[in-house]
Parts: C-alpha cells; sequence; structure tokens
C-alpha cells in the first residue's frame, strides 16, 4: 500500500465531486442551449459555437470523471498501485498528480514506443 493512498483517495473523491457538479452544470447549459436558435444569423454563429464548446466540455468532464472512477474502483478492490498490465508496483513518484497511473514505467515506455498512450 502507498503511504499517500488516503491523501490522494481524498483528493480522487473532492475531483468526483468537482466533475459531477461541472458535468450538471454544462448537462444544463446543454439542456438550454438546444432551445430555438436566433432568428438573427449572426447571433446564431455565436449560439452554434457555444454548443460546441459546451459540447467539448461535456466530452472532457466526462472522459476525466471516468478516469476517476476507474481509479477509485483499483482503490477500493486492493489494486491501485500496481500496474494493470504486468502488476507491478507503480512508483509513488508516478502516482503523484495525476493520481491515475495505470501502468508502471516499463509498460508505459512500451506503449509509446508503440504509439500508444499511458
Amino acid at each position: 500500500m502507498h503511504a499517500t493512498l488516503p491523501r490522494t483517495t481524498a483528493w480522487l473523491y473532492a475531483r468526483q465531486f468537482e466533475l459531477a457538479d461541472r458535468l450538471a452544470r454544462l448537462q444544463s447549459d446543454a439542456r438550454r442551449a438546444s432551445g430555438a436558435l436566433s432568428p438573427d444569423f449572426s447571433e446564431q454563429a455565436v449560439q452554434r459555437a457555444n454548443d460546441e464548446v459546451v459540447d467539448r466540455l461535456l466530452e472532457g468532464t466526462r472522459r476525466e470523471l471516468r478516469r476517476i472512477e476507474e481509479v477509485l474502483a483499483r482503490v477500493a478492490d486492493g489494486t491501485y498501485g500496481r500496474c494493470q498490465r504486468c502488476g507491478k508496483p507503480i512508483g509513488e513518484a508516478r502516482l503523484e498528480v495525476p493520481p491515475d497511473a495505470a501502468h508502471c514505467v516499463s509498460c508505459a515506455r512500451e506503449d509509446l514506443q508503440r504509439g500508444g498512450a499511458s
């Protein structure tokens, strides 16, 4: 078990709460934005651009929230801090911020050499 696990877990729960709140606000904005477009063409362009920004923010927030939930699941099942590929411990420094590293340095390096991301 990592010495920083209680601090990391607290950070993860706080981040999860923050992201869930952001997601709710963005979904509310998206619903409001899905109403009728302005009859003014230039205003329509602004509305559509704003809709695209909200959509990108929603996508990024959902993606980060999923990552945080995956890390919390690893904490709960006792696999946090172990490489998901080889099972070796992930070093403390690699788990600092953000604390969602899923692979040890060796496996992450292999992924990068193959063109993937870790």
